[in-house]
């Protein structure tokens, strides 16, 4: 028969086991603070359109509109980067200015390449009012995707 001797814990002993505790405590808290982090953090999407076609325009301004359905407006930051010729669809007389428009007006952001204005001899007046610009399309894609923004090109 084997006998176990309950011996108290030493000073050493008491000090790790507290660490311990605070050890475990601790990663709770830590563990509880990013579950609310997560359910708190909004969707992050970027769309890249640099065509003319106003059918793909059609589709990206869809694909906006579909995140905004699922996820709630309130959810996700959306940002549209257009630069190249879908320049062009961002004038005030574009086929697509009135979805455009809406798009801005339900909280995407909409931008326009400075570099391709120039290019194109446009100036912000050629444009709907109330997007904003960027100094480089590309650039501000890169930096999109940098900052955890989910990347879209429809």
């Amino acid at each position: 028969m084997t006998t176990f001797k309950h011996a108290a814990l030493n000073s050493t002993g008491r000090r790790t086991l507290l660490s311990l505790g605070a050890i475990v405590l601790a990663a709770t808290l830590m563990s509880s603070e990013a579950q609310a982090q997560a359910t708190t953090a909004k969707n992050k999407i970027v769309f890249q359109v640099s065509d003319s076609d106003p059918a793909k325009w059609g589709l990206a301004l869809n694909n906006v509109q579909n995140v905004q359905t699922d996820l709630g407006a309130e959810n996700v930051e959306q940002e549209i980067v257009v630069y190249g010729p879908g320049i062009g669809m961002l004038k005030t007389d574009s086929p697509v200015a009135q979805r455009i428009a809406g798009a801005l007006k339900s909280g995407v952001k909409v931008v326009a390449c400075e570099t391709t204005l120039r290019a194109q001899k446009l100036t912000h007046a050629d444009m709907l009012p109330t997007i904003g610009y960027v100094p480089a399309g590309v650039v501000e894609l890169m930096q999109k995707q940098q900052q955890g923004y989910a990347y879209i090109r429809p």
